[in-house]
């Protein structure tokens, strides 16, 4: 583009769709970093003088015409900023579809008994527990009593006196 430096058009040039195919992830993270920063710089550049003319003409519509370059300026960061984005958005995704195959794999494998770690093989299979396997339930006192049921038999009290209490005062 006219509007770039000889630096920011080849830094355009890196975000263009076969330059970008060439990135690992982490060289694509990289370049997403030095994007933003001169997208910042350029909107920056750009908002700042806008933001004064309106203030000189009274009207934005007037200000307008007068920043057309550096506009473009920051469409342009803002167009690469956007494919290195996406392109950093895929690799992320091919990258945890690969870990997550890769964790599936090992479950997999320990799952069969293939252990990975030293000794895993010559494990002691689970004990059993002893005892019943569930707690019966409370009989006599116990069945009668518990936190909620106490709670709701001393709310039921203090409602009753409490009701008492204002027909007493009545008489």
């Amino acid at each position: 583009m006219a509007v770039l430096n000889k630096s920011e058009s080849r830094l355009v040039a890196e975000t263009e769709r076969d330059a970008l195919a060439a990135l690992g992830e982490d060289e694509a993270i990289e370049l997403e970093a030095r994007v933003k920063r001169a997208r910042d710089k350029a909107v920056g550049q750009y908002r700042r003088p806008a933001s004064a003319a309106v203030a000189e003409h009274a009207a934005r519509g007037m200000a307008y015409p007068e920043n057309q370059r550096a506009r473009a300026r920051a469409e342009a960061f803002e167009r690469a900023l956007s494919r290195t984005s996406h392109r950093v958005a895929v690799l992320a995704q091919e990258s945890a579809a690969a870990l997550r195959q890769e964790r599936l794999e090992a479950a997999r494998a320990t799952k069969r008994g293939g252990r990975d770690w030293p000794g895993g093989d010559e494990m002691v299979p689970r004990q059993r527990r002893k005892g019943p396997e569930v707690t019966p339930e409370p009989t006599g006192e116990r069945a009668l009593r518990s936190a909620s049921s106490e709670r709701q038999r001393s709310e039921t009290l203090s409602r009753g006196a409490r009701k008492q209490a204002k027909r007493d005062s009545k008489r």
